[in-house]
């Protein structure tokens, strides 16, 4: 398959060297889970349990809201013991409602729903249904529910179903080891969401500098003819899912718009395989791999993680730290978050823990703008960073918007080369925030507007019918009274 370049783009330190060769390990079960609501893009889980209750390994503890939402399963068996506020895996370290499971050891299975014997002989709602109910959302960073993208099929021509296995971030090596030690499950789970997509062709792209990951793929996929592996280069942000679909079909996908419109739908590698173990075995989404690692990590590792174990717990199962770090980073250190501390959860989109040395941290003091233009060069958006940041220091959000700061993928190349160090993604992540609640604002006026006009009509037309009733009412009196007037007068 020809391959096609991507605009821009950077060559950072990969530093993959310090887990890429430790095999998946799982972590023991901990004493205590903590399962937040909210793990996913959309409306948070409703609980369906409360303090007291016991549950089993598998079972329904918080159900879906709305059509963009994912349910939570207990990770093992035990006791509810709390449903209350803790402390999010997010740099503002805000409390969100959350699960405490305490388990009682015995990791004992609930029931759980049958598994699909021949996926592909099944009905392509029935696939989504079961990953809608398993609570399966995009394991690349992302954890928007999966089931939701795989209703695009209904609405839209697909052609390719495009798994993501270029792990570009720096540090990170989970989906590296899933693909080679898991490639069966990622190829087989990749198979069955086409199925459901209604898409032909499934291409799984891989950075080549892989070897291992490629090699165990591509012997997965070999006796599937619409399977293919394909190599792409190493460059960041490869792993974004426009600039990977614009790799492997050439095309651009226009502003404003989804992969899905130019006929592909791109999921990540952990996401294939969690769609492998929901459909053959019924199993929900319980746990994931993720790599702990960093400067500061006395064994870097990749680990099989219950949903809702404490970050705490992964860096004192990697035998702590040997230097205090400068930062904890919740994913890679281009896109990832600043964790608060480590007393908060996995959830189900967190692909890294990351502790980092001061020499691993770009902590230089900003200087001024020299005007070098060497951000416009690497944007793999083709945005003019230096240009969108001058605007929005100067709180003109609408220059900024026309300059496309929407567009932006936060994928940090900007600020990793900007000599003066200007925390250039900073500056556009601010931006789309404000503009976002803007335009949340601008729709709730609106909404406001259009139900205050239809209040007004309502009474109008309530004023005209009473006023008609009254008019029909009075008519019917003198008609009553001329008809009176008439008999008497006939007597």
């Amino acid at each position: 398959m020809r391959l096609f370049p991507i605009r821009g783009g950077i060559h950072p330190d990969y530093r993959k060297e310090l887990a890429s060769e430790q095999a998946i390990v799982s972590l023991p079960m901990p004493a205590t889970l903590y399962i937040p609501l909210q793990q996913h893009i959309g409306a948070p889980a409703e609980a369906q349990v409360a303090a007291g209750d016991l549950v089993k390994k598998g079972q329904l503890i918080a159900r879906s809201q709305g059509a963009v939402s994912a349910p939570q399963h207990a990770p093992t068996s035990g006791r509810i013991s709390a449903v209350t506020l803790v402390p999010a895996p997010h740099p503002s370290g805000l409390a969100q409602l959350t699960i405490i499971l305490e388990a009682d050891g015995r990791d004992e299975w609930g029931e759980l729903p049958e598994a699909i014997a021949d996926p592909f002989a099944a009905p392509a709602q029935a696939i989504k249904d079961r990953v809608a109910a398993s609570g399966i959302v995009g394991m690349g960073g992302a954890a928007f529910p999966s089931a939701v993208k795989l209703n695009l099929g209904i609405q839209l021509k697909l052609d390719i179903l495009l798994i993501n296995g270029a792990e570009c971030e720096p540090y990170l090596t989970c989906d590296d080891r899933v693909m080679r030690e898991h490639a069966a499950e990622v190829i087989d789970g990749a198979r069955i969401m086409a199925h459901a997509l209604g898409a032909p062709r499934v291409v799984v792209a891989i950075e080549d500098n892989k070897r291992q990951a490629l090699a165990a793929m591509n012997k997965a996929a070999a006796e599937y003819p619409n399977v293919a592996v394909i190599a792409v280069p190493v460059q960041y942000p490869m792993g974004s899912e426009r600039h990977l679909t614009q790799a492997i079909t050439g095309l651009e996908t226009p502003a404003k718009k989804l992969t899905a419109d130019l006929g592909v739908v791109v999921h990540n590698v952990a996401t294939a395989r969690a769609v492998h173990a929901a459909v053959r075995f019924g199993r929900p989404l319980l746990s994931r791999v993720l790599t702990v690692s960093g400067g500061a990590v006395r064994n870097p590792k990749n680990i099989e993680v219950p949903i809702g174990t404490k970050v705490a717990e992964l860096v004192a199962f990697c035998g702590g730290f040997k230097s205090e770090p400068s930062r904890l980073v919740n994913g890679g250190p281009m896109m990832g978050q600043p964790l608060p501390s480590l007393d908060v959860p996995v959830v189900k989109g967190t692909s890294g823990i990351l502790a980092l040395t001061p020499a691993e941290v770009n902590d230089a003091q900003a200087g001024p703008c020299i005007r070098c233009g060497t951000c416009v060069t690497i944007c793999p958006c083709g945005l003019s960073p230096v240009e969108m940041a001058a605007f929005i220091r100067k709180d003109k959000l609408d220059v900024a918007a026309r300059l496309g700061v929407q567009d932006c993928v936060s994928c940090g190349s900007c600020s990793w080369i900007c000599p003066s160090h200007i925390p250039l993604v900073h500056y556009f992540n601010y931006a789309k925030g404000m503009l976002m609640e803007q335009n949340r604002e601008e729709r709730k006026i609106e909404r406001t507007k259009t139900l205050a006009e239809a209040h007004a009509i309502r009474l109008e037309q309530a004023a005209l019918a009473k006023k008609a009733a009254m008019d029909a009412k009075l008519a019917a009196a003198k008609d009553k009274a001329n008809a009176v007037a008439e008999e008497q007068a006939g007597a």
